[in-house]
């Protein structure tokens, strides 16, 4: 994997997949040697502050072709610096982008499967579903803040989507672990992909490291944000609970 580095990108267009997630698709000239095959790897929108600062926000690189690549935004609202930009871009407008980082993808060397996200893991879990193989089974829950935010997914036939309605995302902690709990646990060993708010993580957690038929290997769990807070305020918190839970 080359080093990742920092390039000024342009808007190449937008539209709203739904009406609480917004694709804006980044290209230009910088990108002539992006590396190719990037899709659920991450980058970092680069955003100049007045104080001289930058302000740095993380993406999950949705769909990739020869000369752009997609970003899907989860909207909360128009407060926060990205969601604000996104909002607010225009077709030519340029910004500056680090990355790619490291993809995550779900280990495909057990029986089954289980995914579990909200809108901001989305984008990576459609990766994640579409790229499986065609006997793949489990099961995909996925929270939403509307109905009209459900998406059509690509993905095997043996993978089962449970849709799950949120109007106050990042307020109930125990959400998406109660809908784990209404699984029918297949037979086999079990590979797990989750990320969410950080409180849902660590009851997801919790849930997982209890039972005796879930590997550790084949665990991905992350917070991808904390209700209340920023990036960089959630970054503090995820340091200092993953340093609790290595002592642990």
């Amino acid at each position: 994997m080359p080093k990742p580095t920092s390039r000024l990108l342009e808007v190449i267009r937008k539209e709203y997949i739904t009406i609480n997630m917004l694709r804006i698709t980044l290209g230009g000239e910088a990108l002539a040697d992006f590396p190719e095959d990037q899709e659920s790897g991450y980058v970092k929108l680069i955003f100049p502050t007045k104080d001289g600062s930058r302000l740095m926000r993380t993406y999950t690189i949705r769909q990739q072709r020869q000369t752009e690549f997609d970003v899907d935004f989860a909207l909360h609202g128009d407060s926060g610096v990205a969601c604000h930009w996104a909002q607010h871009a225009q077709t030519g407008d340029q910004i500056e982008v680090g990355g790619p980082g490291p993809k995550k993808l779900i280990s495909e060397t057990t029986d089954w499967m289980i995914f579990i996200g909200d809108m901001t893991s989305l984008p990576a879990i459609s990766v994640n579903l579409a790229g499986l193989p065609s006997e793949a089974k489990g099961y995909a829950i996925l929270e939403v803040q509307t109905e009209a935010d459900i998406q059509t997914l690509q993905k095997p036939d043996g993978i089962e989507l449970k849709w799950v309605i949120n109007l106050n995302p990042g307020q109930d902690s125990q959400s998406l672990l109660n809908h784990v709990k209404t699984l029918k646990w297949l037979d086999g060993n079990v590979a797990i992909w989750a990320a969410c708010e950080f409180s849902s993580m660590r009851a997801l957690r919790a849930f997982f490291k209890e039972r005796s038929d879930v590997e550790k290997s084949d665990l991905y769990i992350s917070s991808y944000w904390k209700h209340g807070l920023n990036e960089d305020q959630h970054k503090v918190k995820k340091r200092e609970d993953l340093d609790e839970n290595d002592a642990a």
